[in-house]
């Protein structure tokens, strides 16, 4: 097998057993809001955003999932080394912040593998003081290797209800290769999106368990009546559902 399915597999098996508490932790969080009709939010800059685009608006992702995206922290903003200096901007994630109707009981979703930048810790303290719970996935021995760019001194799991380990290497990068001092092979997209979409199939079972008939759950736009199928279940869950859906 090749080096990085090899390591991918064994960080799988890792996350597996050591956060299995936190996992079930999540998916408790995630199905009470949904059965209570309470909004599920995600956000991550640059990179760690890619797991937002996971759960946004595709089939077999769920429906009540809403996106926060800062336009100057995504993946097209050009120069892309801008994106760097605006994921360690005070003030800009509370900026974002503001443009998101938190309320009491919302969940927002989390991604930051050094959870040490201020426009994760920014989001995570606004949403908090509006009784909001913070759902985590970052790398615990990375963060605590590091010291927080914001001026709390708070890194992104110690604003956090739930905290979920991916257990990745230090910078993120797992391969090593002879001749090349630094590693090859980010894990923590592959990592957090298996994280994730674990969470949501079990939500949705847990919502069936609980008499939910129909889960928000998109059905395929591909497949015949998978439109009109998405439509009717957009009508049970709009008050849940905060991004334009025609």
């Amino acid at each position: 097998m090749f080096q990085y399915m090899e390591k991918i597999n064994e960080l799988l098996k890792t996350v597996a057993k050591e956060e299995n508490d936190n996992v079930e932790s999540a998916i408790d969080l995630i199905t009470k809001a949904n059965l209570e009709k309470k909004s599920v939010y995600a956000f991550g800059a640059s990179h760690a955003g890619i797991l937002v685009q996971e759960l946004y608006y595709r089939a077999g992702g769920m429906m009540t999932i809403n996106p926060i995206f800062g336009r100057e922290v995504m993946l097209d903003r050009s120069p892309i080394t801008f994106t760097s200096k605006m994921e360690r901007l005070e003030g800009y994630g509370t900026a974002l912040a503001s443009t998101v109707n938190f309320k009491q009981g919302d969940v927002l979703i989390l991604h930051s593998v050094s959870g040490r930048n201020p426009i994760i810790i920014d989001l995570a303290i606004e949403a908090k003081e509006k009784g909001v719970e913070i759902l985590s996935i970052t790398n615990l021995t990375y963060s605590k290797s590091v010291t927080s760019r914001h001026s709390s001194g708070k890194r992104l799991f110690e604003v956090s209800d739930i905290v979920i380990d991916n257990h990745g290497d230090l910078g993120d990068a797992c391969c090593d290769i002879k001749g090349i001092e630094q590693k090859v092979g980010a894990s923590s997209t592959v990592i957090g999106a298996t994280i994730l979409n674990t969470i949501i199939v079990e939500v949705c079972r847990k919502l069936i368990e609980n008499g939910v008939e129909y889960p928000p759950i998109f059905y395929s736009a591909n497949l015949d009546g998978g439109d009109q199928l998405n439509q009717e279940l957009y009508g049970k869950y709009k008050d849940s559902i905060h991004y334009e859906f025609n």
